[in-house]
């Protein structure tokens, strides 16, 4: 399990004085990002194969709550990553300074090529090295057919 810790700022509480939906999504992109660069998946290294990854969804569920100055501990781990490695999804969970779980989020993402602005796959150097990130017990090998599981799909406006 990765693990990261933060501790809780002004500018990371709402209205109500706990901890704003938002600096739960900022906190678990942090994490992922220091993630990827402890796993060998650094922006330089992404920029060789030019590509980046992108966020399909975040499901949060919220248990308890946090309040300002209190540390926050957000763990990561792997749940899912199809055979070609072009989806993956992680697990992250959020627990204060006495291991109390505070929430849980699912989060679904892809690589994306940056020249042609369309999903690819993740290079077999880099699959490689997927190959060794933490894995949930509930880990699952992803189809396309998961991106779409939850029935959502575009609707333009015309």
């Amino acid at each position: 399990m990765y693990k990261k810790d933060f501790e809780i700022r002004w500018s990371d509480i709402d209205a109500n004085g706990h901890l704003a939906n938002s600096a739960y999504t900022n906190f678990m992109s942090h994490t992922r990002m220091g993630f990827f660069i402890e796993y060998g998946f650094s922006m330089e290294e992404l920029s060789k194969f030019n590509i980046g990854p992108v966020v399909f969804y975040e499901h949060t569920y919220y248990f308890k709550e946090s309040f300002i100055g209190k540390p926050v501990t957000v763990s990561l781990e792997l749940s899912g990553l199809s055979d070609d490695g072009m989806f993956f999804k992680f697990e992250h969970n959020f627990y204060n300074h006495k291991g109390e779980h505070l929430a849980s989020s699912d989060m679904l993402g892809s690589w994306i090529d940056l020249k042609t602005r369309k999903l690819t796959v993740l290079p077999e150097q880099l699959l490689k090295r997927s190959k060794i990130f933490p894995r949930t017990k509930h880990f699952k090998t992803l189809t396309k057919a998961d991106t779409r599981i939850h029935g959502k799909f575009p609707k333009n406006l015309t």
